[in-house]
């Protein structure tokens, strides 16, 4: 009789220990995944930028103050250091969200459909590609220190064209299409007002005319006409109305050919599973609570409802025919290099 107790009591009690352990195991399937879950709702997003300071700051405050202060990181680059990495690295990049000029990306995407379409529909002016939404516009104009052009006796330009008059050799500033994209807005003008060869050849004559004031910075021609070491220049446009605000003696011009625009915009990098989850949401909050101040920084009108101020809106404002790439900049590149 014991015996057949003690049997039963060693089956019961491997019942129950096989029932604990079969309960053990079931438990700990939610708790590991639970685990997984918070793991992946703590991964930063990983954000990359060309922007400049002003740029980048706005965009921190916009996540900060909605929801999204310290889950992500950004980190700035050089716009070739950025897109080079891109090109590398492709979809193997750390980054899950990139801002870059939009003609990186419109390459980036031709050459291996790198981003993921937007989870949202960005209510931009013009159309854009669903991929990618504007941070940011930069509009090319003519600048003028006008104590130093009348000093030097100069007329006041009216077109690009009129800095190829050697009347204005060597009191001219302009940036090197080699070097800055903002000098690629002076050269799409040309080309669209007179056509590729004859616009390469004013670039060549107006980069002539500037001699040792050929800047590689984009910003390069300003300083020179802010420093009364030049007295006409071309440049980013809201820089000269700023400067014109302040009392400075700088005034700016909008060119007969028109004021062409870059533009700055954010892409979700797609890794296909392996996609941050929150990266969607961090562009859509960037363009939601961040425009109004990137606006105040480069005041282009990007999306429907926005307005600036009189003065920061172009007299002639263009769009170059062709969509902007890489490859169309090194086109331009040769046919002003006369390769």
């Amino acid at each position: 009789m014991l015996k057949n107790r003690f049997r039963l009591t060693m089956l019961a009690a491997a019942g129950a220990a096989v029932m604990l352990a079969g309960c053990g195991e079931k438990a700990s399937a939610p708790a590991e995944a639970e685990k997984t879950a918070d793991k992946a709702e703590a991964a930063p997003v990983v954000i990359y930028s060309n922007a400049d300071e002003e740029a980048q700051q706005a965009m921190k405050k916009a996540l900060d103050e909605n929801g999204f202060k310290g889950k992500y990181l950004m980190q700035g680059f050089g716009t070739s250091e950025l897109g080079g990495k891109l090109v590398a690295e492709g979809k193997t990049i750390e980054a899950d969200i990139v801002t870059i000029s939009t003609y990186y990306l419109e390459s980036l995407q031709q050459k291996s459909k790198l981003f993921a379409p937007l989870a949202f529909k960005a209510d931009t002016l013009t159309p854009v590609p669903d991929y990618y939404a504007p941070i940011l516009g930069n509009c090319g104009a003519i600048f003028v220190n006008t104590q130093v052009l009348k000093a030097d006796g100069l007329p006041m330009p009216k077109a690009l064209a009129d800095l190829a008059n050697p009347v204005y050799a060597n009191h001219i500033s302009v940036p090197d299409i080699m070097g800055s994209s903002t000098s690629w807005l002076m050269t799409q003008a040309l080309i669209s007002a007179e056509g590729e060869e004859k616009g390469a050849a004013t670039v060549r004559a107006i980069e002539k005319n500037a001699g040792a004031h050929l800047e590689k910075s984009g910003s390069g021609p300003l300083k020179k006409i802010r420093a009364g070491e030049a007295a006409v220049g071309f440049g980013l446009r809201h820089q000269a109305v700023a400067d014109k605000a302040k009392g400075l003696p700088v005034d700016y011009v909008d060119p007969t050919e028109g004021n062409f625009t870059l533009y700055e915009a954010a892409a979700v990098i797609d890794k296909g599973e392996k996609t941050n989850p929150n990266a969607q949401k961090v562009v859509e909050t960037i363009i939601k609570f961040g425009r109004q101040d990137l606006l105040k920084y480069y005041p282009v009108a990007l999306y429907k409802g926005e307005t600036v101020a009189a003065e920061n809106k172009p007299a002639h404002p263009m769009q170059f025919k062709e969509p902007l790439t890489v490859e169309l900049l090194t086109k331009h590149q040769k046919l002003v290099k006369g390769e």
